[in-house]
């Protein structure tokens, strides 16, 4: 019981989030194609969002990486 508690301490805190956790493990130690499986999902899931509620779905993504793109803006202009 305790080497399984001290094998759980050493991996990274991200691994332990329920979503994201199974994501960072899997482009870890998972399948060399899985990148392209995750992008292929993503799309697939803003396709669904598209087709559901129109164009909302459609612009808010663009709306909240504007701000995303000031700070990556600012940080390439300062160096």
């Amino acid at each position: 019981m305790a080497s399984a508690d001290i094998a759980l301490a050493r991996r990274p805190a991200v691994y332990r989030l329920p979503i994201l956790g199974a994501i960072a493990r899997e482009w870890a130690e998972g399948d060399a194609d899985f990148p392209l499986y995750l992008i292929l999902a993503l799309v697939s899931v803003w396709g669904l969002a598209i087709v559901t509620w129109g164009l909302p779905a459609l612009y808010l993504p663009a709306v909240v990486a504007s701000p995303l793109m000031i700070v990556v803006l600012v940080a390439i202009s300062r160096g």
